[in-house]
């Protein structure tokens, strides 16, 4: 039986929780130990406000930080501002046998956790597909994507007892930044102009601000050595094509629900790049400036509430 802990119970946290909880073979036989890890004032809420998952009310197995136990396979699911947290978390579950693949967006979570963990197997990942939705305890999602990782024969064994659709691209590097380019550019504008995906495939004009802010995620993946680039444009719109037109992006549902938004991952991690590699990154400037407005008008409504 494979041990796996989930780190993080979001929309892609219980998404991938309840593939990974109903993982039986055909005799009934539990084939994964699925843990939730979470600290004692999370469980307690996660106990008494059970998650939902399209519909259905989910009983999770939890366990504390304090809890140890070496495990095969820890998925961190946060959001990026909770990545130290989970980092602090999973350190009595670790061993040289363990895998760890972070779902979180962006393109450097996975060098924090290895140089946090050196003795663990850090899998370059990352979840694409139609958008899970969360709103309060309550997640959907309508089973239509996967995950992208480096290939390896436990997680890849884990994945094929779960069920769960996986991909193991020759040059996880540009699938990497092929998905944080979408990020980029449909994430930020979805979130300032309040546009589903159906709204951003069928405007031109949004189409023609998109290839500006391509421009700048694939000047500065050149200057990273990542390779393959050449039809990052063209890649990044099928991209966007394979998304349900009725769906909103993550940062969308968090500017809706007044949460805090992870742009200091997307156009942050450009601008910084782009100052470190000295290129221009305008386009992410103002989308980074206006997602900071949003924040803090946010910010001040809950205040005043």
């Amino acid at each position: 039986m494979k041990s796996v802990i989930i780190c993080g119970l979001g929309a892609v946290g219980t998404t991938f929780g309840c593939k990974l909880k109903g993982a039986n073979d055909v005799n009934g036989i539990k084939n994964i130990d699925l843990r939730i890890l979470a600290d004692e004032t999370r469980v307690c809420k996660l106990k008494l406000n059970k998650p939902m998952f399209n519909g259905i009310e989910q009983d999770f197995e939890y366990i504390l930080p304090s809890h140890s136990f070496k495990t095969d396979l820890i998925i961190i699911c946060t959001k990026a501002q909770g990545l130290n947290s989970a980092l602090s978390m999973i350190k009595n579950f670790i061993s040289s046998e363990t895998r760890i693949i972070s779902l979180i967006n962006g393109i450097s979570s996975e060098e924090i956790i290895s140089k946090t963990y050196p003795e663990a197997k850090v899998l370059k990942s990352f979840f694409v597909g139609h958008s899970a939705v969360r709103i309060g305890n309550r997640t959907t999602q309508d089973g239509v994507g996967e995950i992208v990782t480096e290939k390896d024969e436990v997680v890849e064994e884990i994945f094929k007892l779960a069920g769960i659709n996986y991909s193991t691209p020759q040059n996880i590097d540009y699938a990497m930044w092929l998905k944080f380019t979408l990020n980029i550019f449909s994430n930020q504008t979805s979130a300032i102009l309040n546009l589903n995906f159906g709204e951003m495939k069928h405007n031109k004009n949004f189409i023609n601000f998109a290839k500006k802010v391509i421009a700048e995620v694939k000047n500065i993946a050149e200057k990273k050595g990542v390779t393959g680039l050449e039809n990052l444009e063209q890649d990044a719109f099928k991209f966007l094509g394979r998304m349900c037109d009725e769906g909103q992006t993550s940062m969308l549902q968090d500017i809706l629900a007044k949460r805090p938004t992870e742009v200091d991952i997307f156009a942050g991690e450009i601008i910084r790049l782009g100052k470190e590699y000295k290129v221009s990154t305008p386009y992410n400037q103002v989308l980074y400036d206006l997602i900071k407005i949003e924040e803090e008008k946010n910010e001040h409504s809950i205040h005043t509430c």
